[in-house]
C-alpha cells in the first residue's frame, strides 16, 4: 500500500480543548465544515460575507454537486441603549455593523476553531492523498464532544459585549443539511482583544440581528441568466404559525405543540416553528417561468429546489431566566437586500447612525415599511405558484431581499450572559427528482400543443406544464419545516440522535490492469453489536453525480476488487461503515432503520481507471476517438467533456499537441508506466482548443525491455506522430 498514518500528526490533533488562551484572530480567518449534504465557511468575526473575489461561496446543498452556493451575505447588527465606553462617553444609543470592516475598531476577534469528535479519514486515489488539502479545517480533536464537528468563534467588542457562537454540525445521514447555533452575549468588559475587565456596568437594552441573503442556488443564475444573480430574484417567506394567520407578533408558544414531535407528526403542526426562508422567484420578462431555476437550454434539469433559511430554537427570557421566550425573536421577516444601516467607525460623530440601526434592531424597517416587515413576504404579493412576479420589483432593491431577524432587549448584569439558539438549513426536491421534474417540464415547454397530463405531488393531475413543476419545487417548504423539526428534536434532546458507525480511517483506492482494488482500514466501531458492515458507491465519468451501491460487505473484510469497470472510463468510489438499526428504532428524531456513515469523509474526487499494459509497438499507438465530433460526445466517453484518449503508448514518454501549422498547443508528460493517456482537448493555457486537425508527437523517454525475454521494445528518443481531427 501507498500510505501511512502520521501518528504524530494525529497527536498533534488531539488536545485538551479547556483552559486555552486567547488570542488575536485574523479578519479574514474563517473555518469550512465539510461533512454533510450541507457544507459552508465561518468567517473570524461573526458575520458572514460570501463573496470571494470570484463567485458567492458557501451554504453549499446538495454538496454533491458543483456550484450549489446559496450563500450571499448575512448583516448584522449589534446594539446597546444609555452606555458608558471605556473612555467615559455616554451613548444615547451604541451600535456596530457586524462587518470584516470594523475589525479593530468595535469587534475583536479572539478565537476561531474547529474541532472534530474523530480523526478525519485519509483517502488516497494512486497514491494521490486526496485528504491533504483539507487538513488544516480541523484544528484539535475532541472525542467527548457529541457533533462531528464544532466551529467556536469568540468576539469582543468596545460595548464589553463578547460574542460566543458555537456552531454544531452533524453527519448523520438525517441530519446533516442544517448547522445548530448557539450564540452567547456575555457581559465581560472586555473592551479589545485582552481578556481584561474594564467595563464594571449592567448592559441596557442589548439588541442584536440580521438581515441574510441567499441565492437559491449560484448554478441557478447560470441556467437562466447566464451570470450571478447575487441573491436578487429570491422570495422571502416564514413559517405560518396558525390557519389564517396574518403574521402578527406575538408567536404563538411553540412548545405546548412541538413537544411531542416525532417523524411522522403532520406538517400543520410543524407550522408552528418560528423560522424564515428564501426560494428562488421569477425573473421579470423572461421567455419562461423560472421557478425551480429549470436549465432550459440544456435538458431542463431544476437547478433551484433550495429552500434556505433559518430556524429559531431557543431564546432566553432574560440574563436570569434562561427558559424560552416564545415573544422573540422581535422581528422575523423580510427586508431589501442592499437597504441596511451602517454605523460608519463607531465613533461620537456616526452616533446619528447607531440611533438609525439600534431602531432598524428594534423592528423598525430601514428606509422605511416599504423596505422590509413582519408580512408573508411571498404571500402577499402573488396570486398562484405560476404568478410572474419578480421579488426585486416589489421593493425595488436590485440586492434582492433578505430574511431578516432580530433580538431583544436584554439587560444584562457583569458576568451574566444570553443565549440565541438558531438553526441554518437547506432541503428541497433530490437530484432525481429535480432531472425528472425537469425534463417533463422542457419536453411540454419544447411542445406547445403538449399539454399532459401532469402528475401533482398529491395524486392529481394538471394540463399546465408550470403548474407541475412549481407545485413540485413549492414541496421544498415541507421537507424544510421538516428539517426545522428535526433539528428542534435533536437540540431538545442535548445531541442525542441516534449516530452512525464511524467510518474507516484509511480508505486506498488503486488503478490495476484489469480491476480496481478498494483497501480499507477497520471502523473504530466494527466490534459494536449493531455494526453490520460496509458499502461501497461508484460513479462513472464525474464525482458530482448519483453514486450507485455495488456491493456490501460483512464486518472484518478490508478490500473489495471491482472487476467491472470498462476501459477508458474514469470511476469514483466513496465507502461507508453501516449498522443494523437496532438503536434506530424509536422514530423520534428520524426515521428508523440503518444509519450509515457520511459519504463526504471517504468521497474520492480524482479518478482511478483500469490501466493497459503499456504498448510494445510504436506501431500501435491508437487515439480514441478520431475523429473527434462534439456532436457525438453520447457515443465516445460519456460525461467527460472534450475527453480524447491515447492508446498503447511507451510506458514513459512525452506527448506534444501541435496545431496543423506547427504551434505547440500542449505538452503531456505520460511515466506511470501503463499504456493510456488523456487528453482534455485542452491548451498549455487551459483553453478549449477549436476545431481542426492537430498532430500528437510521442517521444520514449526511458528504453523499454520485454519483461520476458529482455528485448528492447523501444529506445529513448525514438518518435512517432498521429493525426487527429476534432470536429465542433
Amino acid at each position: 500500500m501507498k500510505y501511512t498514518l502520521k501518528i504524530s500528526a494525529l497527536l498533534f490533533l488531539i488536545v485538551c480543548l479547556a483552559g486555552q488562551a486567547l488570542s488575536q484572530v485574523s479578519a479574514t480567518d474563517r473555518r469550512y465544515i465539510r461533512i454533510g449534504s450541507l457544507q459552508t465557511h465561518f468567517n473570524s468575526y461573526f458575520g458572514k460575507r460570501a463573496w470571494n473575489n470570484v463567485y458567492y461561496e458557501g451554504m453549499i446543498w446538495p454538496a454533491d454537486y458543483l456550484y450549489q452556493d446559496n450563500d450571499v451575505i448575512q448583516r448584522a447588527w449589534i446594539g446597546v441603549d444609555d452606555f458608558t465606553d471605556a473612555t467615559g462617553y455616554e451613548w444615547e444609543k451604541w451600535a456596530s455593523y457586524i462587518t470584516q470592516g470594523n475589525v479593530d475598531i468595535s469587534l475583536f476577534p479572539v478565537r476561531l476553531r474547529q474541532t472534530a469528535k474523530f480523526p478525519p479519514p485519509t483517502v488516497y486515489v494512486d497514491g494521490n492523498n486526496l485528504t491533504a488539502p483539507y487538513e488544516g479545517d480541523v484544528d484539535a480533536i475532541n472525542p467527548n464532544q457529541i457533533a462531528d464537528r464544532i466551529v467556536e468563534n469568540i468576539v469582543n467588542t468596545t460595548a464589553g459585549i463578547t460574542m460566543t457562537m458555537r456552531v454544531h454540525a452533524f453527519s448523520q445521514q438525517y441530519h446533516d443539511n442544517y448547522f445548530i447555533k448557539e450564540l452567547v452575549f456575555t457581559n465581560t468588559g472586555y473592551v479589545g482583544y485582552d481578556s481584561v475587565r474594564v467595563l464594571n456596568e449592567t448592559i441596557k437594552g442589548l439588541r442584536v440581528g440580521w438581515s441574510t441573503r441567499y441565492q437559491c442556488s449560484r448554478e441557478a443564475g447560470y441556467a437562466i441568466t447566464g451570470a450571478i444573480t447575487w441573491g436578487k430574484h429570491s422570495w422571502v417567506s416564514r413559517s405560518r404559525f396558525k390557519a389564517g394567520d396574518s403574521g402578527a407578533m406575538p408567536y404563538p408558544d411553540y412548545h405546548t405543540n412541538l413537544a411531542t414531535l416525532t417523524e411522522s407528526t403532520p406538517i400543520d403542526q410543524l407550522e408552528w416553528i418560528r423560522c424564515g426562508y428564501s426560494f428562488l422567484g421569477q425573473v421579470d420578462g423572461w421567455a419562461f417561468d423560472n421557478v425551480g431555476g429549470p436549465y432550459a437550454s440544456r435538458d431542463g434539469r431544476l437547478t433551484a429546489p433550495h429552500h434556505v433559511g433559518t430556524g429559531v430554537l431557543h431564546v432566553d427570557k432574560s440574563a436570569s431566566d434562561h427558559s424560552d421566550d416564545p415573544n422573540q425573536p422581535t422581528m422575523l421577516g423580510w427586508h431589501a437586500g442592499d437597504t441596511y444601516p451602517s454605523t460608519g467607525d463607531v465613533k461620537p460623530a456616526d452616533e446619528d447612525k447607531m440611533v438609525i440601526a439600534y431602531q432598524h434592531l428594534s423592528g423598525q424597517p430601514y428606509g422605511g415599511s416599504g423596505k422590509g416587515g413582519g408580512n408573508l413576504f411571498y404571500e402577499d404579493n402573488v396570486s398562484s405558484v405560476t404568478d410572474r412576479v419578480d421579488p426585486s420589483t416589489v421593493h425595488g432593491d436590485g440586492g434582492g431581499t433578505n430574511v431578516w431577524i432580530t433580538y431583544g432587549p436584554f439587560d444584562i448584569p457583569p458576568g451574566d450572559s444570553v443565549k440565541i439558539v438558531e438553526v441554518e438549513a437547506i432541503d428541497g426536491l433530490s437530484r432525481p427528482m429535480c432531472e425528472q421534474i425537469g425534463r417533463r417540464w422542457k419536453q411540454a415547454y419544447m411542445d406547445p400543443n403538449d399539454k399532459g397530463p401532469f402528475t401533482l405531488p398529491d395524486g392529481s393531475t394538471t394540463d399546465d406544464k408550470d403548474v407541475f413543476k412549481n407545485t413540485w419545487v413549492f414541496t421544498g417548504r415541507d421537507s424544510f419545516l421538516l428539517t426545522m423539526s428535526r433539528a428542534l428534536r435533536n437540540y431538545s434532546s442535548g445531541f442525542q440522535i441516534p449516530q452512525p458507525p464511524r467510518p474507516p480511517e484509511v480508505f486506498n483506492v488503486e488503478s490495476k490492469g484489469d480491476r480496481i482494488d478498494l483497501i480499507w482500514t477497520p471502523s473504530p466501531d466494527e466490534g459494536a453489536s449493531n455494526f453490520a458492515g460496509y458499502r461501497i458507491y461508484r460513479a462513472i465519468s464525474k464525482p458530482d453525480t448519483l453514486f450507485d451501491l455495488i456491493a456490501e460487505v460483512p464486518p472484518g473484510t478490508q478490500q473489495y476488487y471491482d472487476e467491472s469497470p470498462a476501459r477508458g472510463f474514469s470511476y469514483y468510489y466513496y465507502i461507508t461503515a453501516y449498522s443494523d438499526g437496532s438503536q434506530n428504532s424509536d422514530g423520534i428524531y428520524n426515521p428508523t432503520g440503518p444509519l450509515e456513515s457520511t459519504r463526504f469523509y471517504t468521497k474520492t474526487t480524482e479518478p482511478a481507471y483500469l490501466k493497459r499494459q503499456a504498448g510494445e509497438n510504436l506501431k500501435d499507438i491508437r487515439v480514441v476517438p478520431n475523429p473527434f465530433n462534439i456532436r457525438a460526445e453520447q457515443l465516445q466517453y460519456t460525461g467527460e467533456d472534450d475527453k480524447i484518449m491515447f492508446l498503447n503508448i511507451p510506458g514513459n514518454c512525452i506527448i506534444r499537441i501541435f496545431s496543423e501549422r506547427g504551434d505547440l498547443i500542449e505538452t503531456i508528460v505520460h511515466d506511470d508506466g501503463s499504456g493510456d493517456e488523456t487528453w482534455k482537448s485542452l491548451s498549455s493555457s487551459r483553453q478549449v482548443v477549436v476545431s481542426g486537425i492537430y498532430i500528437a508527437h510521442f517521444e520514449v523517454t526511458e528504453d523499454q525491455e520485454d519483461p520476458f525475454t529482455g528485448e528492447i521494445l523501444y529506445r529513448k528518443g525514438e518518435t512517432a506522430t498521429r493525426k487527429i481531427i476534432i470536429v465542433r
